[in-house]
């Protein structure tokens, strides 16, 4: 007789499982906290034997991803331990996100803490893509530089980029005018240009809401809530969706795109081809067009509608007010459809919270069902200063190498552990693929 049940795989060897607890390990240190971490604190968390997880430290702290130092004490009976740091130095990610007006690159380590930045406002419209990524490129190989001297070697590069993004290709960015476009393929071949006889970096590539939203996840300011809507105001209106701490990306990776929800079938011409799309009232050339302010290049024309609305302009305060409004009206129908606990709005939307939330508030409360939503009942907020997509795009790279994902490619946490095992060298000696040679 037949079965029909799905085979399970191949079963697990002792290689597998080792693997899977280093990961467990590092990423219990990582999450404890800085110096909060004990060999028994995370034997109790990860439910290993302490000699199993002494033997699993002993081997990161030799392969450079942990460090220990002073003693911590429980106040319970026993010795202290000593403290358990992920390493400030060694493997980390690169983030770049591309949009409209400007390229941000960031490097993270491997606790995700950001420690070096570099941000330039560069017009990309209607520049050719391989352009514009390669000025990317350009800005990412600065950036390299500056995390080599602190002693820090990306394993990896991770794209953030605006429109739809699918297979290491951008599918569609109306507002860059992108279509097709091999995105990882370009930004890889001439980031190799600009290091030549340097070991190539794995490239992977997201779009730009999506990883501004993990980003909010883990370093933002959201508490225990893991179920949210984001919203990012630029050029244009993206979104993304985080449903109980996991970012949902649709059957085919083009969720979130409620910049495009259509506001008025009538409405003005969107550069996507459709017409009266919400990001045509609330995206950022819409505000500044309604305020009466030139779009100027390098963020000048938001700065300048901010400082008209704080001064109480009355042209740049109605026209926020009506952008909020329209905000309001199309999260209400993604809030009745989804159920989020809280809506987030960042990129120009978090300067402009206190006039953009009440108008939008109001809408929210008028049309979403469940009667959960009320003025000042905190579920639509600003998003935080630390919810960037460069930052998210760096810490998913850290985030696939803590979790040891092989389909990803990049220095993966076994092949450190196992270079250093080979080699038999000091912990000074950390093995990582994509530093400078």
């Amino acid at each position: 007789m037949k079965s029909n049940l799905t085979p399970l795989g191949p079963k697990a060897d002792k290689d597998t499982v080792r693997r899977s607890n280093l990961s467990l390990v590092l990423r219990a240190v990582r999450d404890e906290g800085e110096g909060e971490a004990t060999r028994a604190g995370v034997a109790a968390r990860v439910g290993l034997t302490r000699a199993a997880v002494s033997s699993l430290v002993e081997q990161l702290l030799d392969s450079g991803f942990l460090t220990e130092s002073g003693k911590t004490f429980s106040g319970q009976a026993g010795r202290p331990g000593t403290a358990l740091k992920t390493a400030r130095t060694g493997p980390a990610g690169l983030g770049v996100e591309v949009n409209i007006d400007y390229v941000s690159v960031v490097v993270v380590d491997l606790a995700g803490t950001g420690r070096v930045r570099l941000t330039e406002h560069l017009d990309n419209r209607g520049a050719p893509p391989a352009e514009v990524l390669a000025r990317a490129a350009r800005i990412a190989a600065r950036t390299l530089d500056s995390a080599r001297e602190q002693e820090l070697f990306p394993v990896g590069v991770a794209l953030a980029l605006p429109g739809l993004v699918s297979g290491g290709s951008v599918r569609q960015a109306p507002n860059l005018g992108w279509n097709q476009v091999p995105a990882e393929e370009l930004f890889a071949a001439a980031l190799a240009a600009e290091r030549p006889g340097h070991e190539a970096l794995t490239v992977s590539s997201e779009n730009e809401a999506n990883l501004a939203a993990l980003a909010e996840l883990w370093f933002g300011g959201l508490g225990r809530i893991r179920t949210f809507l984001y919203l990012t105001g630029e050029i244009g209106v993206g979104g993304a969706l985080v449903i109980n701490g996991e970012l949902l990306r649709g059957a085919h990776g083009f969720a979130g795109e409620i910049g495009h929800v259509v506001v008025d079938s009538e409405g003005p011409q969107c550069r996507c081809g459709s017409r009266g799309c919400l990001e045509q009232y609330a995206g950022q050339a819409a505000l500044l067009r309604s305020a009466g302010i030139e779009e100027g290049g390098s963020g000048i024309g938001v700065a300048e509608l901010e400082r008209r609305t704080r001064a109480g302009d009355e042209r740049a305060v109605a026209a926020v007010a009506d952008a909020g409004r329209m905000l309001g009206r199309v999260l209400s129908g993604a809030v009745n459809l989804l159920d989020p606990d809280a809506v987030v709005l960042g990129g120009i939307y978090r300067n402009l919270m206190p006039w953009l939330a009440p108008p939008a508030d109001e809408e929210l409360t008028d049309r979403v069902v469940s009667g959960l939503w009320t003025p000042g009942s905190g579920r639509l907020r600003a998003s935080s200063v630390a919810g960037d997509a460069a930052r998210g795009a760096a810490a998913l790279v850290m985030t696939d190498v803590l979790a040891d994902r092989r389909e990803r490619g990049g220095a993966l946490l076994e092949d450190q552990v196992v270079a250093h095992a080979a080699r038999g060298r000091g912990p000074d000696a950390v093995v990582v693929l994509g530093p400078p040679s």
